[in-house]
Formats: C-alpha cells, structure tokens, sequence
C-alpha cells in the first residue's frame, strides 16, 4: 500500500502528538520521583501518634527551611494544657524533626494582649519566618496576622481561629464536634444516673472565643430538639466565660433562680470545678446532677470518677502540636503543605472566607474508658489520678 505526501504528514504529526504526550507523562514522573527523592513523606491528618515517629519523618523539609519558627500561648488560667502540654509537646514535635533550639521559640503571653503582640513582634525581629500563635481573642490576633503579613511572614492559627485574620492555615480539634460530644455525654448521664425531667442549665465559654461559638453550636445542635419537643427544659443561659471565677458567678445567680435545676451543660472542665465544689456545699450527692466538662483536666477527672461530673471532651495535645509543627515546617522550607494534612476547612464568618485547616478528632471520656485514653497516653498519671480519697474510686473502674 502506497502513502502519499498528505497520509505521510498526518501520521507525522500524530507521531509528535504522542511523544510529546509521553514526554510529559515521563516528565511528570521524574518530578515525582524528585520530589520523593528530596525526603518528602506522605503526612496526613491521621498520621500522629504518641511517638512522635511522624515527626522525623519531616528532617528533610525541616533541612529545607529557612528562618525560625516562633508559637504564642494565651494563657495559663483558661486551661493548666498550655504549660502542661503544648509547649513541651511542641518542642518535642520540632526537636524530633531536627530543629535545634535556636530554630524555634515557644512563649506564653500569660493572658495579655500587649503581652502577645509584643512577643509576636519581637519573634519577627528575631528572625521568624513563620508563626504559630494562639491568640487569646480575635482582636490582638489580626493584628498579629496583620503585623505578620506586612513583614513576609506566615501565620498559623493554633487552637483558636483568629476572626477577621489572614492567617494561611488553622489547626484544631473539630470544635463542632466537641461541641457534639459534650450534648450527647449530657443525653447518655441523664439516662444512666436517672433524672426525670432534666431541668438544665446551659452554660457557655467566653463569646469572644470562637471555639466556644463552633462548640456551642455542636451542643446546641443535640439540646434544641429536646427542649422544642418539651422533653427537657432549658432554665438559663449564662452570657459565657472562659474564667473559672466568672463562671461560677453565673452558674450561681442561675441556680440561685431556678432551684429546680438538676443538670448543666457545662463546656469545660476549669469552669465546672467551683461550680461543682459549690453545689457539693449546697449538699449534692454523687451521680445526681449530670454536668459535662472538656480538656481532661486533673481535677475533671477526678470530679468524674467520685460521680460528680459525667464526662470530658479529651483531645490529645501531642496531635495538635505534631500537626502545627508540620504545617509550620512546610511554610518554613516554602512548601504548600500535602491537601491530606489540611484535610478540611473552617469559616472565618467575619471575613467570609473559608480557611485550609487541620481538623482533629477529640474523644468523649468517661471512668470506664480513662485507662486506655488518658492514662496511657500519660496525659494524667494513675498516680496523680488516683491520690487520697480517689484511690477506691480508681479501685473501682479499673484504673492503675
């Protein structure tokens, strides 16, 4: 069969069609194959555990980077976790990555605003590249961000999202569902400790934090249909708070008016320890008066145990840390962080924008599962937990 001028041209081209089509496919793969060349893992949102081994994991991107890394804690008084957990498991997350102490800078800013945006600024000045920062309410974090961003460097919300930021990435617990858990650990104690006709009140972390607003509305989301079909009655909703002191003001002057009171929501665990001393004072028995509590805190744990308060809202810090301290190393070296890592998104409703986040899973905590949560995480030690007059208690679920 003879080919002509016009049969040879096209076969011509469709020849340089498909090895131009294979020349980018080979490409492509040598590109992949650098990227994994240059040490790059294959992170997720799932990826941390309690060893930490993801963390060295990351030496390579960490080898990449460029400048220091500086985080801001808020305070020491709306959680003990901030001392107690996030700086030392963060400081483990970036020293097992290969970061020398001269490479990152972990402070507190003992509840000040001033306090904060002068250590941001003086992080900046230093030489960060990249900060992760909790901030203590969205004002001082925008300008923060917006410091931040007028200098080149990027930010990291780290627990609370920052309204109205420009913050690149968030990472969190989903609040939502801690929210959640809290509304269904209520529903499951009234049923288990027998209360006819919950008569609750519903109390709230400070408006200004929103991750009071997310959960607030995880919680509200399972009492609502409760209260509407009459089954439950909400007495009272306190303006909310993240000081112990305040809450239990406003737990007081609710119960104080509504004396038929017999369970609350309650959001966390510092806010719930004076409110149940005060009502032990008022006589209270043990498993009587559901109340809900969040972050496992000593003195929560001890509450549950001894039947004064349901459960805890557990989230494991060391998850936290790992994934800002992974997110902070991708920003560092000038990467975009994996999409499996940022593996969800939170509105920011001021600015209407949806924002790449690290979203983690917390877990509802009662006596019968603190053995294979809390304790063997070490987050709490059977020793703490179980001093004094808790030690029948932890006789009795299992807890050594």
């Amino acid at each position: 069969m003879r080919i002509n001028h016009k049969q040879r041209a096209f076969l011509g081209n469709k020849k340089l069609v498909v090895m131009s089509i294979v020349s980018t496919l080979l490409l492509s793969g040598l590109c992949a194959g650098a990227s994994r060349a240059a040490g790059e893992p294959a992170i997720t949102a799932t990826s941390f555990t309690r060893s930490f081994s993801v963390m060295v994991s990351l030496k390579s991107i960490a080898a990449m980077g460029k400048g220091k890394i500086g985080v801001i804690l808020p305070d020491t008084v709306s959680s003990a976790r901030y001392t107690e957990f996030d700086a030392p498991y963060l400081k483990e997350a970036f020293t097992r990555a290969g970061l020398s102490s001269s490479d990152f800078t972990i402070q507190n800013a003992q509840g000040s605003d001033s306090t904060q945006l002068t250590d941001a600024q003086g992080d900046i000045s230093a030489g960060a590249s990249v900060l992760v920062v909790d901030p203590l309410d969205s004002g001082v974090g925008a300008q923060i961000e917006s410091y931040a961003k007028s200098h080149g460097v990027k930010v990291i919300d780290y627990d609370r999202l920052t309204l109205g930021g420009s913050r690149g990435y968030y990472v969190s617990f989903n609040n939502v569902k801690v929210g959640t858990l809290l509304g269904q650990g209520l529903v499951s104690c009234v049923a288990a400790w027998h209360v006819a006709k919950p008569q609750v009140i519903v109390m709230r972390g400070a408006p200004t934090d929103n991750n009071a607003t997310l959960s607030y509305n995880g919680y509200n989301a399972v009492l609502s249909p409760l209260f509407k079909a009459g089954k439950w009655v909400d007495l009272s909703n306190p303006a909310g708070t993240s000081t112990p002191t305040v809450a239990e003001t406003e737990f007081q002057q609710a119960f104080t008016a509504h004396k038929t009171a017999n369970a609350a929501l309650i959001p966390d665990d510092e806010n719930g320890a004076p409110i149940i001393r005060y009502l032990q004072k008022q006589g209270l028995k043990p498993d009587t008066f559901p109340m809900t509590g969040q972050d496992a805190t000593l003195i929560g744990l001890q509450n549950i145990i001894a039947g004064y308060q349901c459960g805890t809202v557990y989230k494991p810090t060391y998850l936290e840390a790992q994934a800002a301290a992974a997110l902070a190393l991708y920003l560092r070296a000038g990467q975009t962080p994996p999409t499996a890592l940022a593996n969800g998104t939170t509105e920011d409703t001021t600015e209407h924008v949806a924002v790449p986040s690290v979203l983690l899973t917390p877990e509802w905590v009662t006596p019968s599962t603190m053995q294979t949560t809390v304790i063997a995480d070490n987050f709490v030690t059977a020793k703490a937990l179980c001093a004094g007059k808790y030690a029948a208690d932890c006789s009795k679920y299992g807890i050594h």
